[in-house]
């Protein structure tokens, strides 16, 4: 079960944004399992993509699609990943795009195609084909929910985020939903992450707000160290809002919206992790006094991956020699171990090299009992730090990943 992770019972609308989800049949068993997100025109869409050398035919098609024209439609089905499937899958990809841009009288480079499910299955083409005109049809402005829970694989609830600023004394809403459970360390920028604002913003500047977002919440996050073929994060503006144009990075409109995006992103990133394939803890992993924010970021990353870390964790053990040792392998040059302390929940247990003198096994066992918990590591060699979040390892994820195509 999540880690402190309830789905919303309501969820606001975007101006500009209707969506739909219905059940294809793409799984065994009837569940919602395809969804469509609908962009009003004007809106502008940036996004990003994995950066695994077998990226999915949709993201090949998606990223070619984004390049040539303005985006009208995201087509995400859950079930199929449509990876490691060869010229079937482009061709597949590609259909369904023509069929969805025939229905809505658009170009099929208007069209985004999203997947995520099993790699390596043929792509159920003709299947997803016969279900777009009942997905059309159904598009309303209050679906956001139904398709957060259509793109879902292992996660066990939808993941949505809502948030309201004020620009120039108008209400400027922010939606997102992401989906994303297991095979999760993304390099973008099986995670996919659709936000949407009704505020009025240039390309350019929707592209740095993406790329700073992403970087700080969806590029931070573990859940077992696997970078995914269908890693994706879509960024729209439709611009019903109000006719004031973010268009500078250099204005308070600007900061004001980066915020607030970025918490949407941060928080649908913790979600996932909070949503873990067999997590019972969500873990917060400080890294601080880096001479370089990679230099932190290698070592959280090496703590975040860690099988022995993340299995003391399940087990509530506080063996700090395997964060020690994860600290020590993440490839810093010259690390004086002397100037490293280690810290859990508060508890300093590492000092000088070793074992604080005041540290006791109980206040250890105390900080690990706790299904969240903060690992504060200080580097003594710079002024960076850095944040990512993971989760234990437990047999449920082994399970659910062993009988995953079952």
């Amino acid at each position: 079960m999540a880690v402190g992770l309830y789905p919303p019972d309501q969820f606001p609308c975007i101006e500009g944004i209707r969506l739909s989800a219905v059940s294809a049949g793409i799984y065994k068993r009837t569940r919602p399992d395809l969804a469509l997100i609908e962009l009003a025109e004007g809106s502008n869409c940036s996004a990003v993509f994995t950066k695994n050398s077998f990226a999915a035919a949709p993201v090949q098609i998606a990223k070619d699609h984004i390049a040539k024209s303005n985006t009208r439609y995201c087509l995400v089905n859950a079930g199929n990943a449509n990876a490691g499937t060869g010229l079937s899958g482009m061709d597949g990809g590609r259909s369904t795009c023509n069929e969805l841009a025939r229905l809505s009288h658009c170009t099929t480079e208007n069209v985004l195609p999203f997947s995520t499910g099993v790699i390596g299955e043929p792509f159920p083409t003709e299947t997803i084909c016969r279900a777009l005109p009942e997905l059309y049809a159904n598009l309303q402005a209050d679906a956001w929910l139904d398709a957060a829970r259509a793109i879902m694989t292992t996660d066990t609830v939808p993941k949505a985020v809502s948030k309201t600023v004020v620009i120039d004394n108008i209400e400027i809403k922010i939606n997102g939903i992401a989906k994303g459970a297991g095979m999760i360390r993304p390099d973008m920028a099986t995670m996919l992450a659709f936000i949407a604002t009704d505020a009025r913003v240039d390309k350019g500047v929707l592209d740095r707000l993406l790329t700073v977002s992403a970087g700080k919440s969806f590029n931070r996050v573990c859940v077992d160290g696997d970078t995914s073929t269908n890693d994706a994060c879509v960024l729209i503006a439709t611009g019903k809002a109000f006719n004031n144009e973010v268009n500078s990075i250099n204005t308070g409109s600007y900061e004001t919206l980066s915020n607030a995006i970025s918490d949407v992103c941060s928080e649908l990133a913790q979600s996932i992790v909070r949503d873990g394939e067999g997590a019972t803890k969500f873990i917060t992993i400080d890294v601080e006094g880096g001479k370089t924010a990679d230099e932190c970021l290698a070592v959280g990353y090496a703590v975040a991956t860690s099988p022995l870390v993340k299995t003391a964790f399940f087990a509530s053990d506080p063996n700090w020699g395997r964060i020690l040792a994860a600290v020590g392998r993440s490839g810093i040059e010259n690390l004086s171990i002397e100037g490293v302390c280690l810290y859990l929940n508060g508890v300093k247990i590492v000092e000088g090299g070793g074992r604080c003198i005041t540290y006791t096994e109980e206040a250890g066992l105390e900080a690990m009992k706790n299904n969240e918990i903060t690992v504060r590591i200080v580097l003594d060699r710079g002024d960076f730090s850095e944040t990512l979040w993971t989760c234990d390892l437990s047999q449920e994820y082994v399970r659910i990943n062993a009988e995953y195509r079952s």
